[in-house]
């Protein structure tokens, strides 16, 4: 943990926070304005590829008859699922979130290069692919995403839904700035996630209105044109960045330890 960031937190901790929505807001925007044509190019090729790779690997292993069966959409109704077919859909979306959480904290890093007029490059996005940033991400996002999508995931099988979509809702918003506090406070993946609850526990509601607002703005490019929601993704990490920043804030020792 950087020294900026560690008195940040204390102090957050003792005296909490201001936090602006509109501040954040209108950061985000900016920030996006400058990442969106580049970040959303590479999600676009970016999906392309992991779709692809996705076809080739399920008809390379099973049988394309029953792949194609169990991929029509009445059998993935959650009332049509078994317990076991939950469970491994669970398990294969809770690591593939955390073998691509290092694109993500990517595309995060991308949004702090535009804020301070750094150049970016398709290497950004796979920067944290790191050893030293890899494995924190990878347990952060793997804790996060079970507790967010495996658990939720159980209550639909019990038909209780609502359940699921409030611990979904709430682990989404208490884990918001997780990622940055890894990627530019250099915390670990436990304490990066208590942090983040500390932190988001200070100002729940507006952080809960921005996280909204966020989700809005980027179903907005599905709504227009479902090609155009590859655009508008990148927003949600402008505001992933913008929140960190106002809450948080860089000093310039944080730039020199980045450096190393």
């Amino acid at each position: 943990m950087n020294k900026n960031t560690q008195y940040r937190i204390d102090e957050i901790r003792k005296n909490g926070y201001a936090l602006d929505f509109g501040n954040v807001f209108n950061h985000a925007f900016e920030n996006y304005k400058k990442i969106a044509l580049y970040a959303g190019l590479m999600l676009f090729v970016f999906m392309i590829l992991m779709s692809i790779f996705a076809i080739v690997a399920l008809f390379t292993f099973f049988d394309p008859e029953t792949v194609l069966e169990k991929l029509k959409a009445e059998n993935l109704q959650p009332e049509n699922l078994t317990l076991n077919s939950i469970l491994i859909f669970s398990g294969v979306s809770i690591l593939l979130s955390s073998l691509l959480s290092p694109f993500s904290a990517g595309l995060i890093k991308m949004a702090y290069c535009a804020e301070i007029d750094e150049e970016f490059h398709v290497s950004t996005m796979f920067e944290y692919y790191k050893a030293r940033y890899f494995k924190e991400l990878f347990i952060a996002t793997f804790l996060i995403t079970l507790l967010s999508t495996g658990l939720p995931k159980l209550f639909d099988y019990a038909q209780i839904p609502f359940v699921g979509f409030i611990i979904t809702v709430l682990v989404t918003l208490f884990t918001l700035i997780t990622i940055p506090l890894i990627i530019f406070g250099n915390l670990k993946a436990v304490e990066a996630i208590q942090a983040s609850i500390l932190i988001v526990s200070k100002q729940p509601v507006v952080l809960l209105g921005l996280l909204v607002i966020g989700i809005i703005a980027t179903l907005v490019g599905l709504i227009g044109c479902c090609i155009g929601i590859v655009f508008t993704i990148p927003f949600m990490y402008s505001l992933y960045y913008a929140t960190y920043s106002e809450i948080i804030g860089f000093e310039k020792e944080d730039k020199l330890e980045e450096m190393k």
